[in-house]
């Protein structure tokens, strides 16, 4: 278990946890010169059963609550410190309100300096802390007076702490591993290291992990938990980690950052969230108001949107918009503190729900009710909730990045649902049916429309059908439907299996000549006046049947008049994918691309800018890279095997 302390200045955090723990957690010599605690001090106590209790000890003083923001990320039990002398005082109500609003249930309350004032008082103090506890999450708490002096109460403590560990839930290793980075050090003979609280997942020696968001690889070469050398880290625990890798530095890591196994790295500049203004604001929160935003470990400014009209009241609750000035790393579930721009007072907080917010249309009723659907804690009902709105799917993978979901947990999620998964979405079962009717249906409508051509192109079919689909989506359910059979895809061109263009007589002997001269040559094929002189055909009828060819998709019109079979065209792509595949930077020019087809220079630049125009090269000078998203977009292209990403 991880305790937290939370108190006024000079109330007695780091004297108590002395007499606990024998550790002074003032380790900095400015906090021994002058007698206050600074920054964040750690402390360790080997309970009767042999487990740890971790014990974060913070700052006291109102210029230091960024400090102790970065303390109390992921405690498991909050020992709150009052002093019976002087009562609750303003960084007790500030640090009791933080605890709160970052959802910490359990608590003690160790009134200390018992030694130094009357029964009276300590009736009188104790009164003043049970209305004070009343209103928030730590009401009923357990209040023990308590003298670091002389001892007395200090047992009483002890076995608080340790009952309330015995009883706290074990935390389930589920998920990708996360620690919250409080410091960062180096240490002689080891390297860097990183302290933090585990609050998701398990990591061990040797993994390859992340630091976010900023993308730096590291390997973790040692652990210790709960002050022991350890084999495994585990959600739960507050561990040291010795990290390695060409990037990992002291410098490098700041507190704030984030140590994560990869699926867990997510580098946002803003976030959807559920917000209560504190009841103690004397004003209400007004749209884009400036703030400073305390998650995990770290300090980073911005601003708060207002996703409904008006403004927020104190002591009322709102879905927001935070939009960050510098990149963090969060998930759904994350617990926020919001202080006012001069940083002197807490004005709220509340938790993360989406990290993948939209930048527009973050007020429309589908976006707040997607929103209130998120509000949902347990994973399988949220994602019930979501599939039953418009628009009837969710970008599946999305949702359990964001909720931090993996492995058999995820396998799970997924099968106690009534829905269909393609790709990366999920589609409620209603859903899906009639998305599939409408793809059918669209397809339908243009052979009927359009019995002389192919069919229609991924793009084309999209904005076709009555509902309006992301590309990414579509996609997935194109590849889905090509799959089941229940549509074909040739070249580019979708169609229903039922359908089908043939040549008149006529044309199909044309074609027949024409054919096998475009295969012969099929890098350098003639131009349509060569073909119509050579086989005595009337040039503009040949043309005319060329361009039929083209809508039904065997032919690609590269240059004017100039056609290649379509199967051409896809192979070239994948030798131009294998000869990018084996130079050193991906980057090739027209030289070594005619070199590998054989052809004359005037035609290979001709076919290279052809693919410059539809995306599938990327131009700079005289150098060229292939764009691998969009090697398919001819048909799949042969040879392709040494393509980059």
């Amino acid at each position: 278990m991880i305790v937290g302390t939370a108190g006024h200045i000079d109330h007695g955090k780091t004297s108590l946890v002395r007499a606990l723990t024998g550790v002074d957690t003032d380790r900095l010599a400015e906090e021994k010169r002058r007698g206050i605690t600074i920054d964040l001090g750690f402390a360790y106590k080997q309970m009767t059963n042999g487990e740890i209790l971790g014990f974060v000890d913070v700052p006291g003083h109102e210029r230091f609550v960024h400090n102790m923001l970065a303390g109390v990320c992921g405690i498991d039990f909050v020992l709150l410190i009052v002093a019976a002398d002087d009562g609750p005082m303003p960084q007790t109500r500030e640090h009791l309100q933080i605890v709160d609003l970052l959802g910490v249930e359990r608590g003690l309350v160790a009134l200390t300096k018992k030694d130094l004032v009357s029964a009276d008082r300590l009736r009188q103090a104790r009164g003043e802390i049970e209305a004070l506890l009343a209103s928030t999450r730590l009401a009923g708490s357990e209040i023990v007076a308590v003298s670091s002096v002389t001892g007395e109460g200090l047992s009483e403590v002890a076995d608080w702490l340790e009952m309330a560990a015995e009883d706290l839930p074990h935390r389930a290793a589920a998920g990708n591993f996360r620690l919250a980075v409080d410091r960062c050090f180096t240490l002689s003979g080891a390297g860097t290291i990183v302290t933090g609280t585990v609050v998701a997942g398990e990591a061990r020696i040797n993994d390859q992990l992340l630091v976010s968001p900023d993308h730096i690889e590291a390997r973790l070469r040692g652990i210790h938990a709960q002050n022991r050398s350890a084999e495994v880290a585990r959600a739960g625990e507050r561990c040291a980690l010795n990290l390695v890798g060409p990037r990992v530095s002291k410098d490098a890591i700041v507190r704030g950052d984030w140590i994560v196994a990869p699926p867990a790295d997510l580098r946002i500049d803003r976030f959807d969230a559920w917000y209560r203004h504190l009841a103690g604001e004397t004003r209400p929160l007004r749209h884009w108001t400036p703030v400073h935003v305390h998650l995990g470990a770290a300090d980073v400014t911005g601003r708060i949107a207002l996703l409904q009209d008006g403004t927020l009241a104190p002591g009322e609750e709102a879905a927001v918009q935070i939009v960050l000035e510098r990149p963090i790393a969060a998930l759904h579930g994350d617990r926020f503190i919001l202080r006012d721009q001069s940083a002197v007072r807490t004005i709220g907080g509340g938790k993360v729900l989406d990290p993948f917010p939209p930048s527009r249309g973050r007020r429309t009723p589908q976006r707040l009710a997607i929103l209130e659907a998120q509000r949902e804690n347990a994973p399988d009902q949220a994602l019930g909730n979501l599939l039953a709105l418009e628009p009837g799917w969710i970008d599946l993978s999305r949702f359990l990045q964001a909720r931090n979901i993996a492995g058999e947990e995820a396998a799970a999620l997924t099968a106690g649902q009534a829905m269909t998964v393609v790709g990366d979405f999920a589609f409620s079962s209603a859903r899906w049916e009639a998305m599939r009717q409408q793809v059918t249906e669209t397809l339908k409508a243009f052979h009927e429309k359009s019995p002389e051509l192919p069919g229609l192109q991924a793009e084309r079919l999209r904005t076709a059908l009555p509902q309006r689909v992301p590309a990414a989506t579509f996609a997935a359910v194109a590849d889905a439907m090509v799959a089941a059979r229940s549509i074909v895809l040739e070249g580019s061109w979708y169609r229903l299996p039922t359908h089908s263009v043939s040549l008149t007589p006529h044309d199909q002997k044309v074609w027949a000549q024409v054919e096998p001269r475009l295969r012969q040559e099929r890098f350098s094929p003639p131009r349509v006046r060569d073909l119509a002189l050579a086989l005595e055909l009337p040039e503009p009828k040949l043309r005319d049947l060329l361009k039929r060819l083209v809508r039904m998709g065997r032919l690609t019109e590269v240059a004017h008049d100039h056609f290649f079979l379509r199967v051409a065209v896809a192979e070239m792509i994948g030798r131009i994918a294998a000869l990018a595949g084996k130079l050193e930077d991906g980057q090739f020019t027209a030289a070594q691309f005619r070199d590998d087809i054989q052809s004359g220079r005037k035609v290979a630049i001709q076919i290279l800018e052809f693919y410059d125009r539809h995306g599938v090269t990327i131009r700079k000078g005289d150098l060229r890279r292939i764009h691998a998203a969009r090697m398919g977009i001819f048909g799949k292209p042969d040879g392709a095997a040494g393509a980059e990403t």
